[in-house]
């Protein structure tokens, strides 16, 4: 299972000209619902005549019908009307503000301009909505402020697009924004299912400082941290995987989730902190190694142990970790944590981990056929993990890997 998947809810942008193309050609997907909220905005109240052949052609014979009008039209020129080709797309049927949107809203008036729109509850203009936001934030701080404080009054749909325009915006990198969002998102100005949105718009960051990532580690393993909660620790997750494929350095983020993963209270967020290292596969030293084994031995979510044997498997030392895994398959009694210490022994040792599956072969007759697999498997030639993992007949025998893998 991966953290978006749970039941606790994956760039700067161009030239300004480049984008406002892009936001045109968006808007145009939103032909009949933008048409009409922008006759809304503008409050007019006219009648719009047919704007093709065929329209005009059906209404005809209803008027004919009804006894209203001037009488039926010739047959020619109805046959006419009838089989005259579609009109072709006309680009005022779009919304006809959309344009004077892009080039005259201004962050002040943002909130005005897009009431209507919010209103319409389409996730097309969501979006749209969102971009333009991001865009009028740009890189500057103090926009970044004036759009984070809207979200203390703002409405539900309101507040979505403010915090993903922002965790979007270039100014969401600067570190005062950062440390904003922090403050905020941990504080209690704001209610506290407002926290894991505010919280969420700092995952796109590059880095955390120690400061942010102490802040965030203790407040996710807080006894009520709830939701909010949830989100600090997938935050720390998001930004290892950012910070780790930049500077190859994991360690204090993997630190705050394996200190997540053992002290949280909450199963879900525990489980969080044990997992959210899988989506960077560092590589474990001798501490983090330690850590993963009194999960893989203590820990009573079943996922939790399953997890831990995935990460033992990137451990630098191989000898302890195939050790680790004898002893896990005899004593814990969960099959999905046995076929996750089976197939990773081979991902530690390759063909040298075969003794060691066949005494578990033994010891769960489930895992002889798929012990056989792999002996034929190496026996013919593939030794590499991923080629062997993908050589497999049936990678899923026991229906385990729809949680995680």
């Amino acid at each position: 299972m991966t953290p978006d998947s749970l039941p606790r809810s994956a760039s700067p942008l161009a030239g300004s000209s480049n984008r406002r193309t892009a936001l045109i050609g968006a808007g145009a997907g939103l032909v009949l619902l933008l048409a009409a909220i922008g006759l809304l905005a503008r409050g007019s109240g006219q009648e719009v005549a047919p704007a093709d052949p065929q329209t005009a052609a059906a209404l005809a014979p209803k008027q004919a019908r009804s006894g209203k009008g001037g009488g039926t039209a010739p047959a020619g020129q109805a046959g006419a009307a009838a089989e005259a080709p579609p009109s072709r797309f006309d680009a005022t049927t779009c919304w006809r503000d959309l344009e004077r949107f892009n080039e005259e809203v201004t962050l002040e008036t943002f909130r005005e301009w897009a009431a209507p729109l919010l209103a319409s509850r389409d996730p097309l203009v969501r979006d749209y909505l969102k971009a333009r936001l991001a865009e009028l934030i740009g890189n500057d701080a103090g926009r970044a402020s004036t759009v984070l404080g809207w979200s203390r009054d703002a409405t539900p749909q309101e507040f979505g697009v403010f915090m993903m325009a922002l965790r979007d915006s270039e100014a969401v990198h600067l570190p005062q924004v950062a440390a904003q969002l922090v403050d905020l998102g941990l504080g209690e100005r704001v209610d506290p299912e407002r926290r894991a949105g505010i919280l969420s718009a700092l995952d796109t960051q590059k880095r955390l400082d120690p400061a942010a990532l102490d802040r965030l580690s203790d407040f996710a393993k807080g006894p009520v941290s709830s939701e909010a909660g949830w989100t600090a620790a997938r935050t720390i997750g998001r930004v290892l995987k950012q910070d780790f494929k930049q500077t190859g350095n994991a360690a204090p983020y993997l630190d705050e989730l394996l200190t997540i993963g053992e002290q949280s209270p909450d199963e879900q967020i525990r489980y969080l902190g044990q997992m959210m290292p899988m989506h960077s596969a560092p590589v474990l030293d001798a501490e983090a190694t330690e850590r993963y084994a009194k999960i893989l031995a203590t820990e009573g979510n079943e996922s939790g142990r399953d997890v831990a044997a995935h990460l033992l498997s990137l451990s630098q030392d191989k000898a302890r970790v195939l050790e680790l895994f004898a002893k896990t398959f005899e004593t814990d009694p969960a099959v999905c944590v046995r076929w996750a210490v089976f197939r990773f022994a081979a991902r530690v040792s390759g063909k040298d981990a075969l003794p060691v599956m066949a005494k578990m072969a033994i010891q769960d007759p489930r895992f002889q056929p798929l012990y056989d697999e792999f002996e034929r498997l190496y026996a013919s030639g593939v030794l590499d993990w991923v080629r062997l993992w993908n050589s497999l007949s049936n990678q899923n025998p026991f229906g385990c890997l729809d949680r995680h893998d």
